[in-house]
């Protein structure tokens, strides 16, 4: 991370914390929900099916700038699907960084050919062990470590939401991320349980020895991209919600933290470990504050 850019966000904290201010600094754009798969934890996926072209796309991103946003995500359902005519999702990217975001971050499944050395991260969708996974997400597996072993850069981090399928996978993945060329880290999130997906949702014992097994591997060296501090307030859901300072933009909506806020009483079964991380951030907790500034300086 730039010294710049380091300065600009450790002066957002201490505002935030010491004025108890309630300004984003993170947002995402939506893209589109389209999307090639059709994953069983997921129900944000094909709603619409729209993919929304480049001048709404802008404006959407010059919004989120305006607003103070400086760390930016591009999501979908499946953000390498977007184009508009000759524009594809790296012109979008470059355009980010130019317009002055800090911070760039893709999020895919892994299934298209990763070509995008200008993201600062690209969390790519990996649920497992090859026979997990697959009974997720379909046989993707082996296409998306293929496209992996193929990118043009280091820039990826594995994206894992554990839930009822693939929670004993937690170790597989984190060495997979550890072994595996192009990857930087892995990141994880617990199942947040849409109406349509309960099923999945993990038992407060589940989410226990899954954080167990996370911070296991982080002591044997596994590359990961949480906070370890929060882990007791996710097993717990006792870290506060929304997060004021995320913000998520789908065709001209604005949501505080995500679009499930607008599902009654989920943001009580949260599973997002950012939410949990930012909300302790910014309400002080020191023990976050110094982990963070350890994590995000050595994989950002």
């Amino acid at each position: 991370m730039k010294i710049s850019s380091f300065v600009h966000f450790a002066t957002f904290g201490v505002k935030t914390i010491l004025f108890r201010k309630k300004l984003p600094i993170l947002g995402t754009v939506i893209v589109t929900d389209k999307c090639n798969l059709h994953c069983k934890h997921c129900s944000v996926n094909n709603i619409t099916a729209v993919i929304h072209p480049y001048e709404q796309v802008r404006r959407e991103m010059q919004e989120l700038y305006d607003m103070g946003i400086r760390i930016l995500f591009f999501c979908g359902g499946e953000t390498f699907l977007w184009r508009d005519g000759e524009k594809t999702l790296r012109d979008l990217v470059i355009e980010a960084k130019e317009m002055g975001f800090l911070i760039v971050n893709v999020v895919t499944n892994g299934t298209h050919p990763i070509d995008l050395p200008e993201a600062d991260l690209i969390l790519l969708s990996l649920d497992g062990d090859r026979e997990h996974h697959n009974d997720i997400r379909g046989n993707t597996y082996d296409t998306i470590m293929n496209n992996i072993a193929n990118a043009t850069a280091d820039n990826i981090c594995f994206y894992m939401a554990i839930n009822q399928i693939n929670k004993d996978c937690v170790a597989h993945v984190c060495r997979t991320a550890r072994d595996t060329k192009n990857v930087k880290a892995v990141s994880f999130n617990f199942h947040t349980p849409y109406p349509d997906t309960r099923e999945l949702a993990l038992t407060k014992e589940d989410k226990k020895k899954c954080c167990d097994t996370i911070e296991q591997m982080m002591k044997e060296g596994a590359p990961v991209f949480n906070l370890k501090s929060a882990f007791p307030y996710l097993i717990n859901n006792s870290f506060p919600t929304p997060c004021h300072q995320c913000v998520v933009i789908e065709n001209g909506k604005i949501s505080t933290c995500g679009r499930c806020i607008d599902v009654p009483d989920l943001c009580s079964e949260c599973g997002y470990f950012f939410v949990a991380e930012y909300t302790l951030l910014f309400r002080g907790n020191i023990k976050i504050i110094f982990e963070m500034l350890r994590t995000y300086l050595k994989y950002i």
